[in-house]
């Protein structure tokens, strides 16, 4: 038996405006295990990134909770890599390390293998201007990573990218996420990218988001992002899921 790492237990966000209450997720329920790779996918508006940010503790829920085990620590990458356009790409992904009081020698060398490992070294002392938008998104992601999180949460994380950037990234972030064996949460809007990258898509009803459908997705030969697209399984889970959601065109 699993024991997990999250729990969302009972979940609700309410929002105050001048004229109204606006509840914008309504009674989540869902829990994480170690090794999971979990995409959220749901209308836009529907309060996806809201969840990410209660579960980052950058918000807060209005009625029920989110556990997490002992010494389970968060890391964020959002829909813009946020990178300090003054400082080194070495310094942007030490950023994380000094906020959180952890800029040890130890972990600055740690930092420096991740940026050897996925092929950045060499451009360790150059500026963001000077990279592509996928090499942006793996340094963001290595600034994540520097950190050692147990739970990686990705917010629409590719979406600034043109389609084929986009595919490209997602397979770097992907083989990257696997070989450091982390959970993931993802938000996307992207039907083909969750499917092709998670164990398990949770979708959300349109606002206020209730958990609609869970659905593990078992490809017949799982390998990454791009392959998995082509797998015999793949078309039946997009249509599963875009069945289930709230789109009004």
């Amino acid at each position: 038996m699993n024991n997990p790492i999250l729990k969302v237990k009972n979940l609700s966000k309410k929002y105050q405006t001048l004229k109204e209450e606006i509840l914008a997720i309504d009674n989540l329920n869902f829990e994480v295990n170690k090794g999971d790779f979990i995409a959220i996918v749901g209308s836009s508006g529907c309060g996806k990134s809201t969840l990410l940010n209660i579960i980052s503790n950058l918000d807060y829920p209005s009625s029920g909770s989110v556990e997490l085990a002992k010494d389970i620590k968060i890391g964020y990458m959002f829909q813009s890599d946020c990178l300090f356009p003054w400082l080194t790409i070495y310094e942007n992904c030490l950023v994380g390390l000094k906020i959180q009081k952890m800029n040890t020698l130890e972990n600055q060398d740690y930092v420096l293998k991740l940026l050897e490992k996925y092929k950045l070294l060499d451009f360790k002392d150059k500026y963001p201007s000077c990279l592509s938008g996928g090499m942006k998104q793996r340094v963001a992601l290595i600034r994540t990573l520097a950190i050692k999180p147990d739970i990686l949460l990705l917010d629409e994380a590719f979406n600034a990218l043109d389609y084929q950037s986009r595919l490209a990234v997602s397979k770097d972030v992907y083989e990257i996420i696997k070989k450091e064996r982390q959970t993931v949460i993802m938000v996307t809007h992207d039907l083909a990218e969750a499917i092709s990258m998670a164990s398990k898509v949770y979708v959300l009803s349109k606002r206020p988001c209730r958990i609609k459908k869970e659905i593990d997705i078992i490809l017949d030969d799982p390998k990454d992002p791009i392959s998995n697209r082509q797998d015999k399984k793949f078309m039946e889970y997009y249509d599963i899921i875009w069945k289930d959601l709230d789109v009004n065109v």
